[in-house]
Parts: C-alpha cells; sequence; structure tokens
C-alpha cells in the first residue's frame, strides 16, 4: 500500500476514504485535543469491524507548526524515504466561508494553508490533496493569494489540477461542494503522458482524473420537494433516489441497537415553537427543518447552526450526522461532550466523496507505473533484439 501522512486530520473522514480505496496512512495530525480523543476512538472500532489489525490513532497532537518536517519523516520513515508516499489534508476553511470572519488568508486559520504548501515544499511529496471550501477560489482576492502560494510553494516542482466537486453527486445526502486540489512531482510523472501537462499563469498544471458522478448535477436533476407543514406525511417522489435523501440517514433515538443515536442536544423551553417550522425550511439562518426526501444543507454545526429532524421536534443525533456525512455505522464515538461531535462532524469530508477522489488518483499513479513499465520492456527488448 502507498504510504501517506494526514495533515489537520479532525475525525478521520478523509483518511477513511483513502484507507478504503487502497493508500495507508502512516502519520496523522491533529490540534484539537478533544477531536483527538474522539479520532482515535471512532477511528478504533471502525478498523475494528473491517477486521484491520492496525490503530489509527493522531500520531501527533499538537499545532502542524511545532514539528519539523525531518521528525515527522524519520517518525514514519527511519531508514530510508521511498520514492512514492503523498500528503492529504483539509486546512481550517472557517477565514474563507460566509459564516466566517471571512479574513482569509491573513486569518490564524487561514494562513494554515500557506503552511500546508511549505511543508509540501519541505517534505516533497511523491503527491499531495487538499480539500477546502469552495470560498477559496469564489473570491478574486482569495484566489489571487491561492495561486500565489501555488507559485511560490510548489509550482516549480509539481503539476496541479484543482476541480470543486458537490458530495451530492457521489451519493451522499448533502449538498456539499468542496475545492479540491491535487499535484503530482513533476520528476515522478512526467513521459510517456505529456498531453496531459500545460503551463497557465506560470502554473504547471495537468490533466487529472476526476471522478465521474454517479448522479450527475443531482442539485437540478431532480425535482426536489420543497416545503411541508410539520407533522404532515409527504410522499417520496418516484425519481429520486433514496439514497440522496436524508430519510435514509434517519433512525429513532430509541433504537438500542445503533450507537449514538440517542445523542442529540435538546431543544429548550421554547420547543413547542419550533413545531411552527415546516419540513424543509432549510433556508433559515438557524433551526434548518430538513426535509426528509431531500438531502441536507452543507453540515457545519456550530456557529448558532443547527439542523432539525424532518418529523420529530428534535435536533437531529450525532448518528444521523454521522450519517448524512457518509460514516459507517461501525465509526463510534465515546461518551462526552456533544457540541464537540457535532462540530468534528460538520468539519469532515464525507467519506465517500474522499473514497472517489483516493481512487482516481491511484489510478493515475497506476497508468503512470504501467505506462513507464511498458517503455522499459520495449527498451529491454530493443536492447536484446540489437545484442
Amino acid at each position: 500500500m502507498i504510504p501517506i501522512i494526514s495533515f489537520f486530520t479532525g475525525g478521520g473522514f478523509m483518511d477513511m476514504g483513502f484507507i478504503e480505496a487502497g493508500f495507508d496512512v502512516v502519520f496523522s495530525n491533529e490540534y484539537n485535543k478533544e477531536f483527538a480523543i474522539l479520532h482515535d476512538y471512532g477511528m478504533s472500532s471502525w478498523a475494528k469491524h473491517l477486521n484491520k489489525n492496525k490503530e489509527y490513532n493522531i500520531s501527533y497532537v499538537g499545532s502542524i507548526t511545532e514539528i519539523t518536517s525531518n521528525k515527522i519523516l524519520k517518525s514514519v520513515f527511519p531508514n530510508v524515504t521511498p520514492s512514492l508516499w503523498g500528503i492529504i489534508g483539509g486546512p481550517p476553511c472557517q477565514d474563507f466561508t460566509m459564516n466566517g470572519k471571512m479574513d482569509g488568508f491573513q486569518g490564524d486559520r487561514g494562513k494554515m494553508t500557506a503552511i500546508f504548501f511549505n511543508r509540501i515544499r519541505r517534505m516533497k511529496p511523491a503527491f499531495f490533496v487538499m480539500e477546502n471550501v469552495v470560498g477559496l477560489l469564489s473570491n478574486k482576492i482569495t484566489k489571487e493569494n491561492m495561486d500565489s502560494i501555488i507559485k511560490n510553494y510548489c509550482s516549480k516542482e509539481y503539476y496541479i489540477d484543482r476541480k470543486v466537486l458537490n458530495a451530492l453527486d457521489f451519493g451522499v445526502p448533502q449538498y456539499r461542494q468542496r475545492v479540491f486540489l491535487v499535484g503530482v512531482r513533476k520528476d515522478l510523472f512526467k513521459a510517456p503522458h505529456p498531453e496531459l501537462f500545460t503551463k497557465q499563469d506560470d502554473i504547471c498544471t495537468m490533466s487529472f482524473n476526476w471522478p465521474k458522478a454517479i448522479y450527475k448535477n443531482a442539485y437540478k436533476a431532480y425535482k426536489w420537494p420543497q416545503q411541508n407543514k410539520f407533522g404532515d406525511h409527504p410522499q417520496k417522489p418516484d425519481d429520486i433516489p433514496l439514497e440522496l435523501c436524508v430519510e435514509k440517514c434517519l433512525k429513532s433515538i430509541n433504537d438500542n441497537h445503533v450507537d449514538n443515536i440517542d445523542e442529540c442536544l435538546m431543544l429548550k423551553k421554547d420547543a413547542d415553537k419550533r413545531k411552527e417550522i415546516n419540513e424543509g425550511d432549510t433556508h433559515r439562518r438557524s433551526f434548518k427543518r430538513l426535509h426528509r426526501f431531500r438531502f441536507s444543507p452543507t453540515t457545519c454545526y456550530g456557529n448558532n447552526e443547527v439542523h432539525l429532524h424532518p418529523y420529530e421536534n428534535r435536533r437531529i443525533s450525532v448518528r444521523e450526522a454521522l450519517r448524512i456525512q457518509g460514516v459507517d455505522d461501525s465509526y463510534i464515538l465515546p461518551k462526552g461532550k456533544l457540541s464537540a461531535k457535532f462540530k468534528l462532524i460538520g468539519n469532515g469530508v464525507p467519506v465517500p466523496l474522499s473514497r472517489v477522489v483516493a481512487e482516481s488518483l491511484l489510478s493515475f499513479i497506476h497508468s503512470f507505473r504501467k505506462a513507464e513499465n511498458d517503455i522499459t520492456d520495449s527498451f529491454m527488448n530493443k536492447k536484446i533484439k540489437a545484442g
């Protein structure tokens, strides 16, 4: 398996997708101590379910700035650093979101993106994958700053491609657009595919084989139900796949067979007033009631963002939130502060989306390996005939 180092690991959702695709996480990093504890518990239960004889605990709890690149590399590759290994991560994105301070790269969290690329420049992995919010590119100033970081930190040594992907198009019942940026080292990924690489605005680009959507442009492809009065019993439109509906993720909070299903933050004294919120009213600033036969808006629990159950007058549970992120029920979180759990879940990358990106990357790597082997075989055959 190809080893990867994970930065800004959080709950490990992005890691899970890469592990499922066939990569091996050999180092992980998380700054938040609460998140690290939740990660270790959840990843251990998930790995045990998969019969993996390996523990996926956070390797270093603390800021990425407090541990040197050399120390990380020596800890995972004590003898010889292999030629084929990578870095993945999703630097904190709050400074690029509408719900955040919009401080961009000047904010404390926005600066982590530059630090991420600085680590790539110093550690020189064969490839890297970064995930972040679309605000990173949708704003002219942040896009220019992002391009500047790429030019300064890795354009000389890496081919780059980036694309906005929506988790909804890949079977996740959530509208979640994210920017994925993939880079591969020029000296390792060159001929025999020169047609894949070009140069634009001083950035060396490539044509990466991005995953194809399972449900192409799902947001517009179906006539999604809008709103129903709370307590009604709407019927599922025949053409909408259940896989894309929140209903698939719901479960009674009294079901003792499902872990974390009974964990949900309670509505306070004004609970009865919440019954006035229609099922599917998700355009509110807070207390958005999900529709059972519609996808969830982007999960970003916290900052007054609350998602209500479609037909029960309560918030969604921890397990339901995990399912909306495409996390398997074998990933179990320990007893603890619910606000930390919801924040951890909301920060994560939907596992199915991470997996299809990882699978595309693996296919890309294998295509080069095969082509290089073909060239070597052809050269050797010619040499033998000449001899």
